[in-house]
């Protein structure tokens, strides 16, 4: 989100581009608005990418939602982020076509009667210049698909969460939602490109005075895990996975660092480091890529938990509690790489229970207690082998919250 980067420098830059590379990450997809300073920003990335010795690509994602788009003259915002880096060494090109994407789009019409014509006559303007593959997110029905031409694939934003639920939907729905949206949209692409889309959590807590976003997707259940391994299982099908996201930190569906200009969204995300998920990332990315699992030599422990109960009453609920709060359970969610079998200790206030884990991946969950944290120590015989306990990092289970949070600490063992 490079609407959240306005005090970056090309260090800034820097920093983010080695440590996405050493997560598994090929590069990034910049999501862009209108501004100037968006325009400069991206500047120093594209300067910071080449300055770094790594083969990590970039390309551009333009914001529909706030991008102008009322008539051809519009495709000045888009032209600015494309022709200065037609030849760039890590500008991202797909069989020999810059790539770019979108999130929405659908009701850009650039001066034409159907947003399908006015897409078409911008694609055909920019292919003046370069070779473009164009691989957006409209959010449209897929059987519409075959009708659109200028699309050279699909990315499919909204795979990320299981969107459908609602607090009406049966509890075995709830418990284990489906994530697989991706077969309908693969169905009546007739092979084009296919960007499928893996996403950790999602909270936004906008009243009704700001952008009026109140709302979680369930993201529980250990969701990034089984979408990277269901992508991991689909790979033959899939062209690209695209982590949402690195810093979008109004959603709570960050992975990077918190750094950069929060859009007002402090107040759920300061203190609430998600850094740990890159380390499970570089798992999955490893696997996706290569069609097998990296083998474990050191023991981890992963945790992540909300810091209150769903139920809880704010004392200061100037926005209220968001919209779908039911659909997550009070529980902590713990994923184990363990080089070798063991025994795993799972706490929250008094309530203590163990398992027998295999070697490799397992995934396993614990209630959360009030007034508890989150504690994890895997054992090999009598030796403690990793251990990560929340309560070293500020975490309780909080009763009595000054404010609605349901973004979720992440944490893991040294």
């Amino acid at each position: 989100m490079v609407g959240n980067t306005y005090p970056y420098v090309v260090q800034d830059w820097v920093d983010d581009i080695r440590l996405a590379h050493a997560s598994g990450f090929d590069g990034f997809a910049l999501n862009v608005g209108p501004e100037d300073w968006q325009v400069d920003r991206v500047h120093d990335c594209y300067n910071a990418a080449q300055s770094v010795d790594l083969p990590f690509k970039l390309f551009i994602s333009f914001d529909m939602t706030c991008i102008p788009c009322a008539s051809m003259d519009d495709i000045i915002h888009l032209l600015r982020y494309i022709q200065p880096f037609l030849n760039h060494g890590n500008q991202y090109y797909r069989d020999g076509k810059l790539v770019i994407s979108t999130f929405a789009g659908q009701d850009s019409r650039f001066g034409h009667h159907t947003f399908e014509h006015g897409w078409a006559h911008i694609k055909r303007r920019l292919e003046e210049i370069t070779p473009i593959c164009f691989i957006p997110s409209f959010f449209i029905d897929p059987r519409r698909y075959p009708s659109l031409p200028f699309m050279d694939g699909y990315f499919n934003w909204n795979g990320s969460w299981p969107i459908h639920l609602n607090k009406d939907s049966p509890p075995s729905e709830i418990r284990l939602p489906s994530l697989d949206t991706d077969r309908h949209h693969l169905h009546h692409l007739g092979g084009r490109a296919f960007i499928a889309a893996v996403s950790p959590w999602f909270f936004t807590h906008y009243g009704a005075d700001s952008w009026n976003k109140n709302w979680i997707y369930r993201g529980d259940d250990h969701l990034f895990i089984r979408r990277w391994e269901q992508l991991v299982e689909a790979r033959d099908k899939v062209d690209m996975a695209e982590i949402i996201s690195w810093n979008d930190y109004g959603e709570s569906h960050y992975v990077g660092p918190i750094k950069g200009a929060q859009p007002n969204s402090q107040a759920w995300v300061d203190g609430f480091s998600h850094e740990p998920w890159l380390q499970l990332n570089s798992y999955f990315a490893f696997a996706f890529k290569n069609g097998y699992y990296p083998k474990i030599h050191h023991d981890k422990i992963f945790i992540w938990g909300r810091p209150h109960p769903k139920a809880a009453n704010a004392s200061d609920d100037c926005v209220p509690r968001p919209d779908n709060w039911e659909l997550t359970d009070d529980k902590f969610w713990v994923v184990v790489l363990a080089a070798a079998p063991g025994t795993i200790w799972l706490s929250s206030g008094e309530h203590t229970k163990s398992w027998n884990v295999p070697a490799g991946l397992s995934k396993l969950s614990h209630p959360l207690e009030s007034n508890g944290t989150m504690r994890a120590s895997l054992y090999r015989g009598e030796d403690l082998v990793a251990h990560v306990d929340a309560a070293e990092l500020g975490f309780h289970f909080n009763p009595s919250p000054r404010v609605y949070n349901f973004n979720v600490l992440v944490a893991m063992s040294s």
